[in-house]
């Protein structure tokens, strides 16, 4: 799981003080180009909230994550490459979410099953969510992404309204802690990788049989 799912349909969240009956989120929008745009790239995993038991379980083993989204618009899916800290530890996983830009769902398999989780745009492209199971009072969920480990009040209204929008509790977010991040040395290791791999010369020639 992870992306806390830790990682189903894309919307424009508007910055509004909405109470749970007049919740005007929309959970069905098609996701287009420009919205994988928005998304693509790095992002860090803020705070969640979950009903369900095995993601609010897993949600509270992760101290802090990090990640990245590299789409292929042609397959419909995304690479993730994750660096979560869990006990301590950090812990390396890349994995593909599909893409159904019609929905405006993303999706991996997990333990057998195809997990949905819907993707949900603030004004801020700064930042967005990923709701799951959002008409389930039992097992919903919601996610919390921004581009930096830190944010600000502003930035964390629309997640904290879409929270109660949904009828869920405040109290039930649970958050990361950047500063117990223990996954820095090992992505400055896959940088220096690439790095080298990019300066290795081409030799002509070496590529035909």
């Amino acid at each position: 799981m992870a992306l806390p799912w830790p990682l189903a349909v894309l919307s424009l969240l508007p910055l509004l003080h909405a109470q749970p009956l007049a919740c005007r989120i929309n959970f069905t929008a098609p996701l287009t180009n420009a919205t994988l745009d928005q998304i693509s790239g790095k992002w860090f995993y803020i705070a969640s909230a979950f009903r369900n038991p095995e993601f609010k379980e897993e949600a509270r083993s992760i101290q802090a994550t990090f990640f990245y989204l590299e789409p292929n618009y042609v397959n419909n899916v995304f690479l993730l490459k994750e660096y979560m800290t869990i006990k301590d530890r950090c812990v390396y996983n890349t994995s593909y979410l599909n893409i159904q830009r019609e929905n405006g769902t993303v999706s991996r398999y997990e333990m057998g099953r195809e997990i949905f989780g819907s993707v949900v745009l603030t004004e801020d492209p700064n930042t967005f969510m990923l709701a799951f199971f959002p008409k389930d009072k039992e097992n919903m969920g919601l996610s919390f992404y921004a581009d930096k480990p830190e944010v600000t009040q502003e930035q964390m209204r629309p997640f904290q309204e879409t929270i109660k929008c949904m009828g869920m509790n405040t109290s039930e977010i649970m958050y990361t802690d950047d500063k117990k991040d223990m996954c820095g040395p090992l992505k400055k290791q896959h940088d220096e990788e690439k790095k080298k791999e990019k300066d290795i010369p081409v030799v002509p020639g070496m590529d035909k049989n």
